[in-house]
């Protein structure tokens, strides 16, 4: 509501043209009739935007891609991989790393990781016992003595990422790590994370202010998306090109 409100207060300011920089595009998940009767809610929110008087849309990472078709106007979204990566690469030993794909839906993310750190990748079959509900299955690929990170593009209750760790563990994996852009930390994501022994470490980004409990919590290690957002917006005003960040 606050960003709409801005949003009025410049068009009816008669500004010539307005970014909206939302590094997290709440309700992307909502992106389609999952079940009859259902909201399609990140096409609402992008109506919403629009008519409030964005010109242009700037997030990070997005659920699904093709939430950007939602929009009429100009739409960047960013990745963050670049800066999870160069963590990666400083923290962790890629010499016995596999990235793994919590689900079917995030093979392609993980796929970007494997290349670029030149590792193998493996994925877990993942089927939802209700909203929110997550239970593992089975790990299809060769995990055992392997260090594992998990990557997916958000965490929100911990459910799937927990029930993650515990199968790759069960797998015979060594040391598990996970990343992920958004850290939504819903209700009881931070219990679940600090409880859960198979974890080493849980790296996310600043998209989403960490909570106090969440900042005690040693095993989460936030690092900062302030210089590619900054990049992105630098060059959207002076009419360069973003997509050339990631090529």
């Amino acid at each position: 509501m606050e960003l709409l409100i801005i949003l009025d207060a410049l068009k009816r300011a008669s500004a010539l043209s307005i970014t909206a920089v939302v590094p997290h595009y709440g309700y992307s998940r909502q992106d389609r009739k999952s079940a009859p009767r259902t909201p399609i809610t990140a096409k609402l929110v992008a109506d919403m935007m629009t008519v409030a008087g964005a010109s242009r849309v700037v997030t990070m990472d997005l659920h699904a891609g093709q939430i950007q078709g939602f929009f009429n106007i100009p739409f960047d979204n960013i990745f963050a991989s670049p800066v999870l990566l160069e963590y990666i690469q400083k923290n962790l030993n890629r010499d016995n790393l596999v990235c793994i794909s919590p689900d079917a839906g995030g093979v392609e993310r993980v796929r970007h990781f494997a290349k670029k750190l030149s590792t193998e990748l493996a994925l877990i079959d993942k089927r939802r016992t209700g909203p929110n509900v997550a239970e593992a299955m089975n790990v299809i690929g060769d995990v055992k003595g392997k260090d594992c990170i998990i990557i997916d593009d958000m965490i929100d209750t911990g459910g799937t990422l927990v029930q993650a760790a515990k199968a790759l563990r069960k797998n015979g994996a060594n040391k598990i790590y996970a990343a992920a852009t958004h850290p939504v930390f819903s209700d009881p994501a931070i219990q679940r994370i600090s409880e859960c022994e198979e974890l080493e470490e849980v790296i996310v980004t600043d998209t989403i202010p960490l909570s106090p409990e969440a900042r005690k919590i040693a095993k989460i290690k936030v690092v900062s998306t302030a210089d590619i957002l900054s990049k992105a917006i630098h060059r959207t005003f002076n009419h360069d090109s973003v997509s050339s960040l990631f090529i």
